[in-house]
């Protein structure tokens, strides 16, 4: 089964950036998948089950926070990698990240080589 990665940002500029960033993925078999906000992602999250998650903090319908809470406390998918991303590096927000079962959390703008070298990390590649 090839691993799948869901970019999840309200911003088209950002989601394209990270998809730019991780595309020689696709190479390696990596499929992605595509959300603009918390409520698209909640629903994609739970039918693919995506192995890895870059999830913007700030959006419309529900927040990255939410969104994690629900993927890690509710519906228990631990095995669901979830790397929190805002603009706001504040510790509040990174304690919250951490409280609702966030994996690692990223400020914006984020290293593109880190951002790769994570998801070849987990997806184990």
């Amino acid at each position: 089964m090839n691993p799948k990665i869901l970019i999840v940002d309200d911003e088209a500029h950002i989601r394209m950036l990270i998809e730019q960033t991780l595309e020689e993925l696709e190479d390696e078999g990596v499929h992605f998948l595509i959300a603009e906000n918390g409520e698209d992602a909640l629903q994609i999250i739970n039918q693919e089950k995506p192995q890895l998650v870059f999830l913007d903090v700030m959006m419309p319908k529900m927040n990255g926070i939410e969104v994690c809470r629900r993927v890690k406390k509710e519906l228990g998918l631990n095995d669901v990698y979830i790397v929190l991303l805002t603009a706001k590096g504040q510790e509040l927000d990174r304690q919250k990240g951490q409280e609702v079962g966030a994996d690692v959390y990223m400020t914006k703008p984020f290293n593109p080589e880190v951002l790769l070298a994570k998801a070849r990390e987990v997806l184990a590649l």
